[in-house]
């Protein structure tokens, strides 16, 4: 039975933190987005995210994002600077092609930081990726 289900895999579509001007706080800040580098929309978008390492955790929260159209990003959070140094999940979950997508990106504790910017896809900023 296990055998005869399928399980889609995710393709082109990724997490970013990117570290950029947050006109609230009137300074940079690491926010996370998803990334859709997909030639359709991803639509009824959830993730949730945490935080933790051995001896702490942080709250699980929950963000719709909607829709997010074909080679775009949408938004989820932004991310403290009291958390980079904890490994940061985010569950991300969407129906594309009246298929469920589900997977989980982690970025491993330290790994957000200046040394480790790439060019995003879809963003013209530089960022942390995760595939």
């Amino acid at each position: 039975m296990k055998s005869d289900i399928q399980i889609p895999q995710v393709k082109d579509v990724y997490v970013a933190i990117v570290r950029e001007w947050d006109d609230k706080m009137l300074g940079q800040n690491w926010f996370a987005y998803v990334i859709n580098n997909r030639d359709t929309a991803i639509e009824m978008v959830i993730v949730v995210t945490k935080g933790y390492d051995k001896e702490r955790k942080t709250s699980t929260l929950r963000h719709g994002l909607n829709t997010i159209d074909a080679k775009s990003n949408g938004k989820i959070e932004m991310v403290q600077d009291e958390v980079l140094t904890m490994n940061n999940e985010f569950v991300v979950t969407f129906f594309a092609d009246n298929t469920l997508y589900d997977k989980t990106y982690l970025f491993r504790k330290n790994t957000i930081n200046e040394s480790a910017l790439q060019d995003v896809p879809t963003m013209d900023q530089r960022g942390v990726l995760v595939k």
